[in-house]
């Protein structure tokens, strides 16, 4: 699935080409993509709407038009979107914008769960305020903050970070990251970490979706950017996806467990199982 860095670097590649772009014409062939609206009307709204900025919050890609209205995009598991268009057929494809330059913006979904979603001026902040949290890059992303988020709860630390709510945009592959550079085993209960564990859990999510921001992004199977090209950040993951590797700080095979209903990586020895 596209976390922060991977839906970052989509971000960075749309806007130069985006910005100041009129949606001369848009195509979306694929019902699921819009439900419960019709992907005709939706196309139909989108068309001749003139692009003032793309930003993303969390997860979420969003396209500001000057009109006030934001098309609001979660690419879930395999979305992806790329421009200019490098080939002329993917099965793949689930909708199509023509710019008023002539380019063209191509929206691609394997597993087809991602979706589009039209917000009238006004209504954006209210949308995801009651949908996720605060942004973990930004200055108001403080260990105090960390700390009320992760307050009394009994769950996994691995599960309340993946909560949306708790942390914007982190999932499966950066939490297992920031929690190996935390040195903290992924089943510890959140609320049971003192002050400097929280301290180190938030310089450590920050330090690892930096990085992942800097290498593009990873490619596991079918995220790619923009531009069609691949993230390198599975080049350096810490533990993710390597069971029996060993760990590059102390030598001990990586393991896997599940934790939240995910396959999760961690060290034994520099993340020690709870008491």
């Amino acid at each position: 699935m596209p976390e922060l860095p991977e839906v970052e670097t989509i971000r960075s590649r749309l806007a130069p080409g985006l910005v100041g772009r009129s949606f001369e014409r848009v195509e979306i062939t694929d019902g699921r993509l819009t439900r419960p609206e019709s992907p005709e009307v939706v196309a139909a709204e989108l068309a001749g709407e003139r692009v003032a900025d793309v930003r993303r919050r969390g997860k979420y890609l969003i396209v500001a038009f000057e009109s006030g209205r934001h098309l609001l995009i979660h690419l879930r598991m395999t979305g992806s979107l790329e421009h200019p268009i490098s080939g002329d057929t993917d099965p793949y494809r689930r909708a199509t914008v023509t710019l008023d330059d002539g380019s063209e913006v191509a929206y691609r979904d394997v597993r087809r769960f991602g979706t589009w979603l039209l917000l009238e001026p006004g209504e954006l902040d209210e949308y995801l305020d009651a949908k996720i949290g605060g942004e973990p890059l930004e200055a108001a992303f403080t260990t105090a903050t960390l700390t009320r988020a992760l307050e009394g709860r009994r769950a996994p630390i691995k599960a309340a970070i993946l909560d949306q709510k708790a942390v914007a945009g982190v999932g499966n592959i950066y939490a297992d990251e920031a929690l190996w550079r935390a040195r903290i085993h992924p089943l510890r209960p959140a609320g049971d970490l003192d002050r400097n564990e929280v301290a180190e859990l938030r310089k450590a999510i920050r330090k690892a979706l930096e990085l992942g921001i800097a290498r593009q992004g990873a490619t596991l199977r079918d995220f790619r950017d923009s531009g069609g090209r691949r993230g390198r950040m599975q080049l350096e993951f810490k533990v993710y996806g390597r069971a029996n590797e060993p760990c590059e700080r102390c030598g001990t095979p990586i393991a896997k467990i599940h934790a939240a209903g995910r396959g999760t990586w961690f060290c034994p020895t520099c993340q020690p199982t709870p008491a």
